[in-house]
């Protein structure tokens, strides 16, 4: 692989894991879809699990993980395997016209979008969703309704076409 492929291929990488909003043109858009089209549910999980083990190595949260090597390994090989089958045969045709016309930041910013549906998918488990709202009930709800008994109440916002 061309050193200009394989930085391409990490940038993707990256951006797929810090998932950041860019402005897409036409030929991006294109991509984004044909990528999210031809990712099956099986492979957007790969990408979830991916997404956890390289986050896993964060000081931060390497405690709470039990992510191998070889699992890492494998995933790694899973997900360069995904995004050279995307690229260079399900979303070929896409991937060519989004280069050569809005340049290798659309493969960027496609990644990004499929990292976001990817994740999307793992949010919306029920007990995902459940787990991210179990920290409510620590919360000290009469600090929160001081804060909005006192808060002004909002202008009404004007209605030019009326």
């Amino acid at each position: 692989m061309k050193k200009s492929h394989k930085l391409t291929a990490a940038a993707a990488a990256v951006t797929l894991l810090a998932s950041t909003a860019a402005q897409a043109g036409p030929y991006t858009d294109d991509l984004s879809k044909c990528l999210v089209r031809s990712t099956s549910e099986q492979q957007k999980a790969v990408l979830v699990e991916w997404v956890f083990a390289i986050a896993a190595l964060h000081p931060s949260v390497k405690p709470l993980s039990s992510v191998s090597d070889a699992k890492r390994t494998d995933l790694n090989k899973s997900v360069a395997d995904l995004f050279t089958t995307l690229l260079t045969a399900s979303c070929r045709q896409e991937t060519q016209d989004a280069v050569k016309y809005e340049g290798a930041a659309a493969i960027q910013t496609s990644f990004a979008l499929l990292g976001q549906v990817a994740m999307t998918d793992l949010f919306s488990n029920p007990d995902v969703a459940q787990g991210l709202g179990a920290f409510s009930q620590y919360l000290d709800k009469s600090k929160f309704d001081s804060v909005f008994q006192t808060a002004p109440a909002a202008a009404p916002v004007p209605n030019p076409g009326h």
